[in-house]
């Protein structure tokens, strides 16, 4: 392995650790190596072949996943947004379409409320409610570091948005379920509101790196990001959301660099951009939909 393959396996390692049931210690104590010795390979000391199948055999993830040949399957929210967390620490351009915001976009508020609703529907014949809980601790976490190191490395934004979705989150609110109290929607209706407004200053400020669109026609189904680095382009496709009603549970993300999906990717984003509505036109039309909604 060269030291690039290297360090990029020990990232993969670390998200797929991270979003698996195992501790560092548990890890490391079934495959017969230190704790030490496996946080090395998370910083990019090369394992050997065997050691990296027998990790890859307790995670439940491929070897080719691990190694990152091919499409990198990820069935973990936490792993899947450790990986975009590291792949936007050295990106320099992101195109983002998840809805309803882009999350690097939003507001601290949002970060506030979005613990709760990650929780609203834990109880709902959920297994292991300690499991889920603590996955969701951990997204929350890895989270506000990516939100922190946007906003100190400030890469470009390009953010597609769904009129649809911010329609629905408008008049839903910020819940992760309905039956909540009638006082509670009633804030989270404000909540979702202020964060639709948050969209509306951009668009109408349009701040040096950042180019919001906004889809009134038909959308993908899957949100997608494509981030662009120095050597290389990564795509990621999710099923994974944290709008209303987030999914943070089931779902397989991928996670590649193959040249075919790119190109097919970026020639999606600019169909969509060269179509979505943008400056004080889109902001015209967000601040209708927020007087129409009645929020």
């Amino acid at each position: 392995m060269g030291e690039l393959s290297a360090k990029e396996i020990g990232q993969r390692l670390k998200a797929f650790r991270l979003g698996s049931e195992y501790s560092a210690e548990d890890i490391a104590a079934k495959i017969g190596i230190s704790r030490a010795a496996l946080y090395r390979y998370e910083k990019g000391d090369p394992p050997k072949l065997e050691t990296l199948e027998s990790i890859a055999e307790l995670l439940g993830v491929s070897l080719t996943s691990l190694m990152g040949v091919g499409v990198e399957y990820v069935p973990s929210a936490v792993s899947f947004f450790e990986r975009m967390r590291q792949a936007e620490s050295v990106s320099e351009h992101l195109f983002v379409m998840f809805g309803p915001v882009s999350y690097l976009l939003t507001t601290d508020e949002f970060d506030d409320v979005l613990a709760a609703v990650l929780k609203e529907d834990l109880s709902s014949g959920i297994p292991d409610l300690r499991q889920a809980t603590r996955s969701v601790d951990e997204i929350l976490t890895i989270l506000k570091e990516r939100k922190k190191a946007y906003h100190e490395r400030k890469p470009s934004v390009v953010s597609l948005v769904s009129a649809s979705e911010l329609e629905r989150f408008l008049r839903n609110g910020f819940i992760g379920r309905y039956d909540l109290p009638a006082n509670v929607l009633k804030e989270r209706k404000e909540i979702a509101r202020r964060e639709v407004e948050n969209v509306l200053d951009m668009l109408e400020k349009q701040p040096i790196g950042v180019q919001i669109g906004i889809l009134r026609d038909s959308i993908p189904s899957t949100s997608f990001q494509i981030f662009r680095q120095p050597e290389r382009s990564v795509l990621a496709i999710s099923p994974f959301r944290l709008g209303e009603f987030p999914n943070v549970r089931l779902g397989v993300a991928m996670i590649t660099s193959a040249p075919e999906a790119l190109v097919l990717h970026e020639k999606m984003v600019n169909e969509l951009w060269d179509r979505s509505l943008k400056g004080l036109e889109a902001a015209r039309f967000l601040r209708k939909l927020i007087q129409e909604t009645g929020s």
